[in-house]
């Protein structure tokens, strides 16, 4: 099968709003992450396994909120109570977890084709963010994540980094254009070139 990407339609490469006379470093960036294993795992609230004994890719699973437990090639953010979104570059990770997480336990979705994945870099990040979101994004730190709205559209954040700042988006498949467009519309003030 070959993987159509969420944004095909609407993501075409150039430089739009507010960018003339601007430094080309100074504009924000926009691209679309595609090819990533994104996996939701949840704990069974009558389980007596105790998670954090679990191993994913060298990483504990760690029930606290806004926390993302990561290393090169995987993170894994807290989505809620023993609750967890796993996203990773590394493929054949799907057939570890379903190996070691027993289904009496827990129950794991591969979620890979079904949520469009967006990437915000620049200064301006989170102006852009908090033009459609009513979290404080001002307490949001690095390696954070958090569930929200934005205009509307259900939305996770994961915060990569904070010089620049550097946030992945995450929706569902099928809001993918409609949150696109809203962050699009949100950043045309800055200056923007999508990747």
């Amino acid at each position: 099968m070959t993987l159509i990407s969420a944004l095909s339609n609407v993501h075409v490469k150039g430089q739009f709003g507010d960018y003339e006379g601007k430094n080309e470093n100074d504009l924000l960036k926009i691209s679309e992450t595609k090819n990533l294993l994104i996996v939701q795992i949840v704990q069974y609230k009558k389980s007596l396994v105790l998670f954090d004994s679990l191993d994913i890719d060298g990483l504990k699973l760690k029930n606290e909120p806004l926390t993302v437990v990561f290393n090169e090639t995987t993170r894994i953010m807290w989505n809620g109570p023993k609750n967890w979104l796993l996203v990773s570059t590394k493929k054949d990770l799907l057939k570890e977890i379903l190996d070691n997480f027993k289904e009496t336990d827990f129950a794991i979705t591969d979620l890979s084709h079904s949520r469009a994945i967006i990437e915000i870099e620049g200064k301006d990040t989170i102006e852009v963010l908090k033009k459609g979101c009513p979290f404080n994004f001002n307490t949001l730190e690095k390696n954070n994540s958090i569930n929200s709205t934005y205009n509307g559209i259900a939305f996770t954040v994961d915060k990569l980094d904070d010089n620049p700042n550097k946030v992945r988006l995450f929706s569902l498949r099928s809001f993918g254009e409609s949150l696109y467009h809203s962050i699009t519309d949100a950043s045309l003030e800055f200056g923007f070139k999508t990747l």
